[in-house]
């Protein structure tokens, strides 16, 4: 059962990759842009990578789950992950994904992002928390759901949502919490937090992200 804890919580998994398979992920991902020309449309646009990428990063989470559980329990599995590359001027604004459907299976319980190539300069990124009712819906989990019951639900705010939900966003005050960690971490952050990324000013950023799913 999800506890609502784990879905405002954060954790980092330092060393998620070895440098071997940085690397080899890297030539896969770069031998794939070459082959298909991708080229993302906006900055939240993603591509699935192929099945070579895929293992060398399932490696990773099964290697992770111990550590991943200590502060998402009910993790208990990953989606195929999404590749997303930042240039210049690039940013991904503060969003909030929620959960939209509480009583389906499976749950989204958090996201991993781990940062393949961060930029030189700007492309961070964040968490923003606040106590503001104005995130929060009046739903709660009630018995047979995945979650504990009781359990409240954020707003969905997608950064490609509706003008007037995300104007309601930027007037919530809230504190930001801008990440810096080092080379091959992942970042694992709940389905309830507001996150994005800041503005790419100089280099390229390219991560890959998937979802924790409980079981």
């Amino acid at each position: 059962m999800i506890h609502m804890t784990e879905t405002l919580a954060v954790h980092t998994i330092e060393g998620f990759l070895t440098p071997d398979e940085t690397a080899e992920l890297t030539k896969v991902l770069d031998e794939h842009l070459a082959l298909t020309g991708w080229v993302p449309e906006r900055p939240s646009d993603g591509l699935v990578p192929p099945g070579a990428a895929q293992e060398i990063l399932a490696a990773g989470i099964e290697r992770a789950l111990p550590a991943i559980r200590r502060v998402f329990p009910s993790a208990a599995a990953a989606t195929p992950w999404d590749y997303h590359d930042l240039g210049p001027g690039d940013r991904i604004d503060a969003h909030l994904h929620g959960v939209g459907a509480p009583d389906a299976r499976p749950q989204r319980v958090a996201r991993v992002a781990f940062h393949l190539q961060e930029a030189e300069r700007g492309g961070q990124f964040y968490v923003d928390t606040c106590s503001a009712e104005d995130l929060w819906t009046g739903r709660t989990a009630g018995p047979g759901s995945a979650f504990l019951p009781g359990t409240r639900f954020a707003r969905e705010i997608s950064h490609e949502g509706r003008p007037e939900d995300l104007a309601a966003l930027d007037g919530v005050p809230r504190t930001r919490w801008t990440s810096a960690p080092p080379a091959r971490t992942a970042v694992v952050y709940g389905a309830q937090l507001v996150h994005g990324v800041e503005t790419v000013v100089e280099g390229r950023l390219r991560k890959l992200i998937t979802n924790l799913m409980d079981g």
